[in-house]
């Protein structure tokens, strides 16, 4: 199966940041999701409800929104697989892949929902991210902003799931 995976380029940073260049609604929300770790087929499935298909993300190209950042053939999971880790480590300490993603959806998820709009410049800088070590230098700052809307109780709890996931 064909995979590719789209990242947002200057342009598209600058129309969520801005909204300067006016993309309509439907094309803004499939922006959004763009993310360059999110394969067309998941990026697509977020927004069929909206009726945009692949011609969307097209389209977004095109206007110099979105750029190809991977295409690749995936292959069908082998029947026999490996063992699974040891269970002293979490699954995403073994995977730096793994563990980058885990901790990119972790503080998508919980900004989101912790924070609100409030949180917007902080998701800019997770949406920037490209390694664990950059996600892990967004922790304090996290931690910090959740504690200020939702309180030290809520913060702390956050604070130990994300250190679990950030573990090496």
């Amino acid at each position: 199966m064909n995979t590719s995976i789209y990242d947002k380029t200057a342009k598209g940073r600058e129309e969520i940041a801005t909204r300067k260049f006016q993309l309509a609604s439907r094309l803004r929300a499939l922006l959004v999701l763009v993310d360059g770790h999110r394969s067309e087929q998941e990026l697509l499935r977020n927004v069929a409800g909206l009726g945009l298909t692949a011609a969307a993300l097209q389209e977004l190209q095109e206007q110099g929104y979105i750029v190809l950042a991977t295409s690749y053939v995936s292959l069908p999971e082998p029947e026999a697989t490996a063992p699974p880790p040891s269970p002293s480590l979490p699954e995403s300490a073994v995977d730096p892949v793994r563990q980058f993603q885990s901790v990119y959806d972790f503080y998508n998820k919980t900004i989101k929902s912790t924070m609100g709009l409030r949180g917007f410049t902080l998701q800019l800088k997770v949406e920037k991210a490209g390694s664990v070590d950059e996600l892990r230098q967004l922790r304090d700052p996290y931690v910090e902003a959740v504690q200020k809307a939702k309180g030290r109780d809520m913060a702390a709890l956050l604070a130990q799931q994300l250190d679990q996931l950030l573990a090496n």
